[in-house]
């Protein structure tokens, strides 16, 4: 065998460089479209990705939306309405009695009430009221018959203060309450003639009257 047939049959012929620039091209070729293709999956997960993010952000957004507008269309809520507030006890006396501090009952009186009568229900310890003083008062005024009420400063919350014996009040107060010892609790049933008459057009208590009284300061 010539040299020449063992170098083509070695490969190292023309035929041989052909070939092997031939694969290299081919397997260039082939690298390059596998780089294309990584290169293209690559960006479509990266375009997915920025999709899915965008559509994140959509979704929060719309849900704070949402939200915001649901708080916005609910009813408001009203506060609890307070709790009335009792009046506060009244300011007594030194050493009188607890009882001062609560509401009387009344009842209505019986027969036919001809003249002023005053009961001493609870006595104070206190000087007793003189004509011209400046006196402080509870009272819960009902009419006599029926013993329906008709004015209380339990129902204001606050003691009354005025003159007595001056003529300020009506005749039963003032004949009344006059000598009334400070700290007691009286009840006085008054006849038409010492209260407001017997004239109910004029707006006033009409008839007789019965009030409780509790004399909490003169001065």
């Amino acid at each position: 065998m010539s040299e020449r047939v063992q170098n083509r049959s070695a490969g190292q012929g023309p035929g041989g460089k052909a070939e092997r620039r031939l694969a290299a091209q081919l397997a260039a070729k082939k690298a390059a479209e596998a780089k294309r293709r990584r290169q293209s999956i690559l960006g479509a997960l990266s375009g997915v990705a920025v999709v899915a993010i965008l559509v994140t952000v959509f979704v929060l957004v719309n849900r704070g939306d949402d939200d915001a507008a649901e708080q916005a269309a609910a009813p408001a809520t009203s506060a609890p309405a307070a709790a009335p507030t009792a009046p506060p006890a009244p300011q007594l006396p030194e050493g009188a009695d607890p009882a001062l501090t609560k509401k009387p009952t009344v009842e209505a009186g019986k027969g036919e009430l001809k003249k002023l009568v005053v009961t001493t229900l609870i006595k104070g310890k206190g000087p007793a009221v003189k004509s011209g003083q400046q006196i402080t008062t509870n009272y819960l005024g009902v009419f006599y018959k029926d013993g329906k009420a008709f004015d209380s400063s339990w129902d204001r919350g606050e003691p009354a203060t005025f003159p007595i014996g001056t003529g300020n009040v009506i005749k039963g107060w003032d004949q009344g309450l006059v000598g009334v010892p400070v700290g007691s609790r009286v009840q006085l049933d008054i006849p038409a003639e010492l209260a407001y008459g017997n004239d109910a057009s004029s707006g006033r208590p009409a008839g007789p009257l019965r009030f409780i009284v509790d004399v909490l300061a003169a001065q």
